[in-house]
């Protein structure tokens, strides 16, 4: 076995202190203070436990969650991208009435599975590959503040930042101890119809209701959706009218597209497009867009799995693989066609919920995987072990 996962236990009550640490920076994902903060605070954290970057980015993420680059020099050619948010969608406040708490080997506080167990590990990771001097290609960080709400600034620094890497690995929260190599694609979209307001009790017959329109719409909106290829419809949202005797002259609906096949996303926005009203009377209009395309399996994350899962072995682990129907940055990298492996965060659940959680036995050991990941790429190459470098505590 690899020196690495005995490293990490004897590190976790430290990686517990720095979890912490990063749970109680709040740091919703529409609060540009806090998220300018909390980045902040992120980097010197970083610094401190990794030392002073080799290569460091901040890139300006205008009213959403600044970018933050770290690269790290390694030992072996190449080098591996990680990546990490660190939004989340708890409002400030959260923590004051539910607070960080440990109970029999489970934490229970807003972000820590969704996902700042994720940066810990990964930032801990790198730690673990230069104190113990194994051999590794240059390792980059990046961190992101907008992910939940569809990384719109970050995105083209993440496909940016993957170009070239050895590998990138993402470290949203597992399914159960599984990664995720399959993701969902999805897409937000908003249908308003904007009809003729009139009295409905003076005048029935003048007006052309946008909501009775809607209605209809809705109904036919939600037959585009087709299970048997992964393509989930959910109208989530309705709103429209200003009174009961006012016959309606405007409303909107809100829409959640999620598809596994990439075909999908045309056919999808063909169907929106053609959306008419049966009344002539009222006007459709589609906005929104696709947020993410899916995470397909493509060849390069199906060698890095059968890396992976190589790594677990030789850690005596039996790491299992799962797709799922949420989105994450990951997409974007696996779009391209590129070499990408996510869910090497934590093991629990709840994101999003109040149930979130993580549990403390699985850090050290999925930190020590991320850790076999890395240094394989070197092993394969037969370069030889440095010796142990010291870092900051």
């Amino acid at each position: 076995m690899t020196p690495a996962p005995m490293w990490t236990h004897q590190a976790l009550p430290t990686m517990l202190g720095d979890l912490r640490r990063l749970v109680e920076l709040e740091s919703p994902s529409d609060d540009k203070p806090l998220l300018d903060r909390a980045i902040s605070e992120i980097g010197d954290w970083a610094a401190d436990r990794i030392g002073q970057p080799d290569r460091l980015h901040r890139h300006d993420g205008g009213s959403h969650g600044d970018v933050l680059e770290l690269t790290y020099h390694g030992t072996a050619p190449g080098f591996v991208l990680l990546v990490g948010h660190y939004d989340t969608v708890w409002p400030v406040g959260t923590l004051a009435g539910w607070p960080w708490q440990i109970s029999d080997g489970v934490i229970s506080a807003p972000g820590v599975f969704d996902m700042k167990t994720g940066l810990v590990q990964a930032v801990w990771a790198v730690r673990g590959l230069r104190e113990l001097g194994l051999p590794h290609p240059s390792v980059r960080l990046i961190f992101n503040g907008d992910e939940e709400i569809g990384s719109p600034a970050s995105r083209e620094r993440i496909e940016a930042a993957s170009e070239g890497a050895l590998a990138s690995l993402v470290f949203e929260g597992a399914v159960d101890g599984a990664v995720k190599t399959a993701r969902k694609g999805v897409g937000i979209f908003y249908v308003t119809t904007t009809g003729v307001e009139a009295h409905a009790g003076l005048d029935p017959t003048a007006g052309a209701s946008a909501v009775h329109a809607l209605a209809a719409l809705v109904t036919h909106i939600t037959t585009l959706g087709a299970p048997e290829r992964g393509t989930t419809v959910n109208v989530g949202l309705i709103s429209g009218g200003t009174g009961t005797n006012v016959t309606a002259g405007q409303a909107t609906c809100g829409i959640d597209v999620r598809v596994s096949d990439p075909a999908e996303m045309a056919r999808v926005d063909a169907a929106l497009a053609e959306l008419r009203s049966p009344d002539p009377r009222v006007s459709v209009a589609l906005t929104g867009g696709w947020n993410r395309p899916p995470m397909t399996p493509n060849p390069a994350s199906e060698d890095l799995f059968a890396r992976a899962y190589k790594a677990a072995i030789e850690q005596g682990l039996d790491l299992r693989q799962a797709g799922v129907g949420g989105a994450s940055d990951a997409n974007f990298v696996s779009a391209l066609g590129r070499p990408v492996l996510d869910g090497l965060g934590p093991v629990g659940a709840g994101s999003h919920s109040r149930s979130e959680h993580a549990i403390v036995d699985h850090i050290p050991e999925r930190t020590a995987l991320t850790m076999g990941i890395i240094s394989s790429f070197a092993d394969e190459m037969g370069i030889p072990s440095a010796r142990p470098r010291p870092s900051s505590s």
